[in-house]
This record gives structure tokens, sequence and C-alpha cells, in this order.
């Protein structure tokens, strides 16, 4: 039996990411990944795949476990943790679906009801025209003018298709769940996972919105390495060198405020979090 099972209801953040065309390099499932493993996040509800997967699209995936085979569906979990603040957290963790979107929302919005869920946070990762050698684009947005006001947040000007985290935060407004969007952009040539440089980013965006310290201390060597790594294979193409370096030079350019002294003061007091939160 779970140990929240007959927990009261009480206000609850959702944060949900899904691995497919919302998560480029896996940046944004391994962001939640992470956070659900660090808080010891204890799974309250599993969907049954047969209801929205077809499996010519994302098959089984057959595994070896001890000399024993089995299966494993693509499925989504939904998770619930205690965050060192106190405030309870759900993490919805799945595979987009192939079928049934409105549906499969609503079930996640209805176990948010259970759960008194006030908030709910999508993360995403897409590919981008941006190098790896400079800090990792975000972008939070919102539709709630409130939400917009006290975070600093932008309404998101986006026309075009959409994947599995804007139908559940649309659904989820007509609920009268307030939602976030987190976003990051992953270099395109460097598509492949792991992205940690990208998921390290998308922490920090969610340290901002959550204005919670994250436990991000080994992404931060994992994100090195990784530019070290992308370094020495640009080394090795010219093309890519020169592109990368064209990059560079459109990227500072257009956004030397990354310097300015709002965004120090925002690491800075994020810096003062991590600092507290250890004691």
């Amino acid at each position: 039996m779970s140990t929240f099972e007959h927990a009261s209801p009480q206000p609850t953040v959702m944060i949900a990411a899904f691995d497919g065309w919302n998560d480029a390099g896996s940046a944004a499932t391994a962001a939640v990944d992470l956070l659900a493993r660090a808080w010891d996040a204890e799974v309250v509800q599993k969907f049954d795949p047969e209801d929205y997967h077809d499996f010519q699209v994302n098959r089984p995936i057959t595994m070896n476990d001890n000399g024993i085979r089995r299966l494993e569906w693509p499925d989504t979990t939904i998770s619930l943790a205690i965050a060192p603040s106190g405030r309870n957290v759900l993490f919805v963790q799945g595979v987009e679906p192939s079928l049934r979107w409105r549906s499969y929302c609503e079930e996640i919005i209805e176990t948010g009801h259970v759960y008194g869920v006030d908030l709910l946070i999508g993360v995403g990762a897409l590919l981008a025209d941006t190098p790896h050698t400079r800090p990792i684009p975000t972008h939070r947005t919102s539709e709630d003018p409130r939400l917009r006001a006290e975070l600093g947040l932008d309404r998101s000007d986006y026309e075009g298709p959409t994947g599995i985290v804007g139908v559940l935060a649309h659904l989820a407004l007509q609920q009268h769940i307030p939602s976030v969007s987190v976003w990051a952009a992953v270099p395109h040539y460097v598509a492949q996972p792991p992205s940690p440089k990208a998921t390290l980013a998308i922490l920090g965006a969610l340290e901002e919105t959550l204005e919670e310290a994250l436990p991000t201390e080994d992404l931060v060597e994992e994100s090195r390495a990784w530019q070290r790594g992308v370094d020495e294979l640009a080394d090795q193409d010219p093309e890519i060198s020169d592109y990368v370096r064209q990059l560079e030079e459109a990227k500072d350019t257009t956004e030397l405020p990354e310097a300015s002294g709002e965004a120090i003061a925002r690491e800075f007091e994020r810096y003062l979090r991590r600092r507290d939160e250890r004691g």
C-alpha cells in the first residue's frame, strides 16, 4: 500500500515530461527523472499502455534481467514525493502516447485533482540553432496572468504543431489548473542523448519557478565533460567548427544581456538557496 494512498489533498505541484517529440536529447525526461529519484518519489499510479499506445510506433523492448527475459512496455507513471521544502510534488513520466491524447491528459488531470494540484509545470526540450559552447537557452511561459506577473514569465506566441506537453497544459487550463511551460534549446548538431548541459539548464529554470534549491551538483561536471567531448568532435571537422563559430557570433551579438545585472542576481540567489539547503 502506498504511503500516500490515504493522504488528505493539499496544495501540490505537478511536473510532467514525456519521451518523444517534446524531448530533444532526452534533456527534459532526464531532468524530471533526476528530481524524482533524488526526492524518493513513490509511484501512485500506472497507466495501461494498451489504452494509449500503438505498439508498432512505440514497440515493447525485450530486456534480460539477471538471466530472466522480460518485456518493457511504453508506459506512464505518476509518482509522489515530498520536496525538501515540504511541498508535495507529483511527477508525470512517460512516453508520448500514440492514441487518445485527450483521454490520456484527462486521466493525468483527474489524478492531479485527487492530490490537490494547484500548479502544472510541463517540461520540454527542442532542437535549435544554438552553440554548445554558450549557456543553453531556456524559456518559461504561462497563459496565467498572475503567474506571469509573479514569476516574470512570458506569454507564448507559438503557433503550429504541438506535443503532449502543450495539450496537457491546454486541458489543465480548462480545468482551472494554472500551468507553466519550461523549455530548453538543445544544439541540433549534438541531438543524441544524453544532453546534460540542457538538463542542467532545465533544472535551473525549475529552480526559479519553484523557488527551491534542486540537486544539480553531479550534472555540473557531466556538463563540462559533455562540452569537452563536443569540442573535440568539432575540432576534428572543419565544417562543424566553422558552423559553431557562426552560431557563437550570432548568439553573442543578439544576447549580450546574458551578463546583465539581473542575470547575475538570479544566479546569486540560486547559489544562496543551494548553500542554505546544504546547511
